[in-house]
């Protein structure tokens, strides 16, 4: 039963299927695994690619961002502002410029001046304004505990991070309708690519500072039970540039266009440089944190209004990827060179990329470099596996091929840069033929043992000169072989090496009967048949089966020469190319025979030894 498996799935089969499967499992490990999730630099890397050159410019005519920059500390006055000016902002905003809700993406933990103090307490109280607090995430000793905090939902999602501390505005602000937070958690690297939409601190769920602002704008209908995971990735789907971006100043004092802000949804941040709000992202790595907030509020704005690209599942799509490149790879890399496979492999990678590029903004966890990590394992291990069974089974071939072949045309072949040196070609070539005399008489009387030891004994004796001489052995016929020298390296003096050989096997069989009279059996007789001419050697065959031989008029003479033997006292006939090619043979003319398919008679010689 074992023998039976290991014939259907052999090692080599064995292993490739699982080299393909580790493949499989390591895009898997790298999709899913909760170690990578956070930490896995390559994969934000190349998504953080994607975001940018995915990121429109196209105007964001929902949102407006008033900012508190540079230019406007220098013409209203150095920060902090009073809080009578910040109310007067906010006034502005929602009275003359018709302003639908504003957002303070700022914490005022301290009261102020009083007047300032109310009108902000009364406008976050009664009008749809988001004041700002910020969660804290950290591990501390002691926890984080400034402010008052306010607002809060019923709890909502299981998965919302869950805070240490917070940040809050004073005692005064605590009746504000809505609160929104601002606190983040930002990746290893730094970068800011998530924000929690909810916050699970003592018993309730706090909103981001802009799922608080889509739900008081009344333009988000679904907000309070957001889509996905409550840690959100922001996908950044448009540039800084398409955002509306008023300056503070321009508000406060009514030079603004009113149509930048009426119906709009207005986030009030400070993008000035010694305010310190200011984070890296995907886009940029200083960008204001209120730019932040206007990217997450457009997301959930498209949500809402059913603009958000479908949802894919981006993981399965990766992990079916790999499968297939890895299934591809079973077939495909012990059939192909190895510099085919890593090119191959190479456009998988490419092909992935583009797949992962648009993939990216249906679906926002998933691991854009799990198959590539595939493509590495299957290039860094099943590429050399595939190769080093390639070169295994090169030199079983080579040895196979050292007994047909001289081991010096081997060597020869081997430092040519022919291309195919077996491919089919015309050559002069020189063939040899031998075969037992009364070989049935000899064997009649042998058990089958003894009759294949004569047999291998005998071979033996023909087979070693002809290598020797850098013949190649074509093909044996039972109790004799067929040779031929000049092929597959075309050698000058092919027919005299093919003369020594027939010398050196009659030799051979003189010494074998010597050592078989002392056993007190009969000698053998060898008859060889030579004849050179022009023949087509080369690899033939078909799918099913290929040899190496030579095929050709001489070829059929010197076969025919061989059966010639048997009724004359010479062990070796020659025909009469091979003595017109010779150069260091004498040689004894016989006569002219009749030969089955010539028309003429033929000339035939025996060597002169």
């Amino acid at each position: 039963m074992t023998d039976g498996y290991t014939r259907l799935l052999p090692p080599v089969v064995v292993s490739r299927w699982l080299i393909a499967l580790a493949a499989v499992a390591l895009s898997v490990w790298i999709e899913f695994s909760p170690a990578l999730s956070d930490g896995y630099f390559a994969n934000e890397w190349l998504r953080d690619r994607f975001v940018a050159l995915r990121a429109t410019d196209e105007a964001e005519t929902r949102i407006a961002v008033v900012d508190i920059d540079e230019a406007s500390l220098a013409a209203v006055g150095p920060w902090p502002w009073p809080r009578t000016r910040l109310a007067e902002l906010l006034e502005r905003l929602l009275g003359e410029y018709g302003a639908r809700a504003v957002a303070l993406d700022m914490v005022l933990p301290e009261a102020a001046d009083a007047e300032g103090d109310l009108r902000l307490a009364k406008l976050a109280q009664y009008g749809p304004v988001v004041l700002a607090q910020a969660f804290d995430y950290g591990a501390r000793s002691l926890p984080l505990r400034v402010g008052t905090i306010a607002g809060g939902w019923p709890a909502a999602a299981a998965n919302a991070p869950v805070a240490s501390g917070f940040i809050g505005n004073h005692a005064g602000l605590r009746n504000a309708r809505q609160s929104g937070n601002i606190g983040f958690i930002p990746d290893q690297d730094g970068k800011l690519r998530h924000l929690p939409l909810l916050t699970a601190f003592d018993g309730k769920h706090y909103p981001s500072l802009a799922l608080a602002l889509a739900a008081s704008g009344g333009r988000a209908a679904d907000a309070a039970a957001p889509r996905g995971s409550a840690l959100r990735r922001i996908p950044y789907t448009r540039q800084i540039a398409a955002y509306t971006v008023v300056r503070a100043a321009d508000i406060l004092a009514a030079s603004a266009p009113p149509t930048v802000i009426t119906g709009r949804l207005v986030l009030v941040g400070a993008s000035a440089l010694g305010l310190g709000d200011r984070v890296a992202t995907p886009l940029s790595p200083s960008t204001s944190g209120v730019l932040v907030h206007a990217s997450l509020l457009s997301t959930l704005l498209d949500e809402a209004s059913g603009q958000a690209p479908v949802a894919w599942p981006g993981a399965w799509i990766a992990i079916a990827f790999s499968a297939l490149v890895a299934l591809i790879g079973v077939f495909s890399l012990p059939r192909l060179p190895a510099a085919v496979n890593m090119a191959v492999l190479g456009g998988a990678s490419l092909l992935w990329l583009c797949a992962a590029y648009w993939i990216c903004p249906h679906d926002s966890e998933f691991s854009t470099t799990a198959p590539l990590a595939c493509n590495l394992f299957l290039l860094a291990v099943a590429v050399p596996f595939d190769w080093q069974m390639a070169q295994r089974r090169s030199r079983r071939l080579l040895e196979t091929l050292r007994h047909y072949v001289a081991p010096v045309v081997v060597n020869e072949l081997l430092r040519s840069d022919l291309e195919d040196p077996l491919a089919p070609q015309r050559l002069s070539v020189t063939t040899l033929v031998a075969d037992m005399e009364a070989y049935t008489h000899h064997v009649e009387s042998l058990s089958v043992e003894g009759a294949g030891q004569l047999t291998r004994d005998f071979l033996e004796c023909l087979t070693r000169p002809v290598l020797d001489h850098r013949g190649t052995l074509d093909k044996y016929t039972g109790d004799g072989l067929v040779a031929f020298f000049g092929a597959p390296l075309a050698i000058p003096d092919h027919a005299d090496l093919a003369l020594d050989a027939a010398r050196d096997i009659v030799a051979a069989v003189a010494r074998f009967n010597l050592v078989r009279h002392k056993k007190g059996l009969s000698p053998l007789r060898v008859r060889i048949g030579i004849e050179t001419g022009i023949a087509m050697a080369g690899d033939f065959g078909t799918a099913f089966r290929s040899i190496y031989t030579a095929v050709g008029d001489s070829v059929n003479t010197a076969a025919r020469l061989e059966g010639v033997a048997r009724d004359q006292p010479h062990d070796v006939i020659v025909g009469a190319g091979a003595v017109d090619a010779a150069r260091r043979h004498r040689f004894k003319r016989i006569g002219d025979v009749a030969l089955r398919g010539k028309e003429r008679p033929t000339t035939i010689f025996s060597l002169d030894d």
